[in-house]
């Protein structure tokens, strides 16, 4: 018997039991579908990732509070990150093209009988060219308005919307906890970066946020949340990196550990394609079981189909067909179920992707390694887990086979 031959009668016999041969492809099916929505969407978290790192500004550096290995964890070393690191670092290292320290609060903003709660960011005139933000109406606050300490802000769209509908918010004026401030500028909307939405914040001169809002400050100045600097460009950002590490060190007086981290858009990339990717992993060979059931479930359902056809399988043998020949057929059936079951896989994880990408920011996509990959290990599964029931009915004695049926 050839093989074409053998394929048509096994697309026969599987055909005639429709409902069993799709309960027994169920496994390969979700095992497959959740192998390719996983890793399409793993991709989709990575494409996201280097989006947001982008919209973060070119060649730019983030100085944190904290010790690389205390961050996390209890640590004794002070957080110092202050102010006067930030007029250093832009005065006295010559990689530096802008310097922009922030300090971040949480709170409440009233417009007439409108509230929101928001995040307030106290920065200087550098954050909307480090940041690539971009004003839409009015202006941003610059270092006149950052010396007097005046009470002005620029808010996000979204805020703005949130208070004033869609009237333009330039010129009205907002309460931050109990100062009324004049709102001098709206910004163009630039999305969310990792959790926090850009145009849901108001921006503040970084003095006024210090002497009106938060008033946070150790022996060593004010304390700022976070410093964002720009290098000259993309060649000198291992030398402004090593340059100001030495000189807050130098500041700071460290001798061992030091008590800020410096991270690059690089860093920040690697760290979350290694996390991102680890998930990947981990969620891929969480799905992988699925397929590993759905094998040995055409183990079973074919165990059971030698059992029912043994007076078939001795008519056959009586009349000239080898144990080959039995044994190719059984074979094929069971390649031909996992095969199928995993074009429905990856269908249906295609069209889960499709979702994904329509009703959330991640971008997934059908990554065409995953899909030979799934179609690959489904074959395998089919050729694995038919062997022995394959080998079962090709052993099965011809005399006994009609006895028994």
């Amino acid at each position: 018997m050839d093989i074409l031959e053998s394929v048509k009668m096994a697309t026969t016999t599987l055909l005639a039991n429709k409902l069993r041969s799709s309960l027994t492809m169920l496994g390969i099916i979700i095992g497959n579908a959740s192998v390719i929505a996983m890793i399409g969407i793993g991709e989709g978290a990575k494409t996201l990732a280097t989006k947001q790192f982008e919209s973060l500004g070119p060649n730019t550096l983030f100085i944190i509070p904290g010790s690389p290995e205390g961050r996390g964890r209890v640590t004794s070393i002070p957080r110092t990150l202050v102010l006067q690191d930030a007029k250093a670092i832009a005065k006295q290292v010559r990689a530096v093209k802008e310097v922009a320290p922030e300090i971040n609060n949480r709170t409440t903003i009233n417009y007439r009988n409108r509230n929101a709660t928001t995040t307030v960011i106290g920065t200087t005139a550098s954050y909307p060219i480090l940041r690539t933000l971009e004003i839409k109406n009015g202006r941003f606050f610059n270092d006149f308005d950052i010396k007097r300490s005046k009470t002005v802000a620029v808010l996000g769209p979204d805020l703005a919307n949130k208070l004033f509908d869609n009237q333009n918010p330039v010129g009205q004026k907002i309460r931050i906890q109990n100062t009324t401030f004049q709102v001098i500028g709206l910004t163009v909307a630039k999305g969310s970066s990792f959790g926090n939405n850009n145009d849901d914040t108001a921006y503040i001169p970084i003095n006024t946020m210090f002497s009106r809002l938060v008033g946070r400050t150790s022996p060593f100045g004010i304390n700022v949340s976070l410093i964002s600097v720009s290098a000259k460009d993309e060649n000198s950002i291992s030398a402004a990196e090593f340059q100001m590490t030495n000189l807050l060190r130098r500041r700071h007086k460290i001798v061992r550990e030091d008590d800020f981290t410096i991270r690059t858009q690089k860093n920040l990339l690697e760290i979350t394609n290694t996390i991102t990717g680890a998930l990947t992993i981990m969620l891929a060979a969480i799905a992988s079981i699925s397929l590993f059931v759905g094998g040995i479930g055409i183990m079973n359902i074919m165990l059971v189909s030698v059992t029912e056809r043994t007076q078939e399988i001795g008519l056959r043998k009586a009349i000239g067909a080898t144990q080959e020949d039995i044994l190719l057929q059984f074979m094929i059936e069971a390649v031909i179920l996992s095969i199928a079951g995993g074009v429905i896989g990856i269908a249906l994880g295609g069209g889960s992707i499709l979702l994904v990408g329509i009703f959330s920011p991640l971008q997934a996509t059908i990554s065409p390694s995953a899909v030979i990959l799934a179609a690959s290990v489904s074959g395998g599964i089919g050729l694995f887990f038919g062997v022995v029931p394959a080998r079962r009915a090709a052993q099965l004695d011809p005399m006994v086979a009609l006895r028994t049926a």
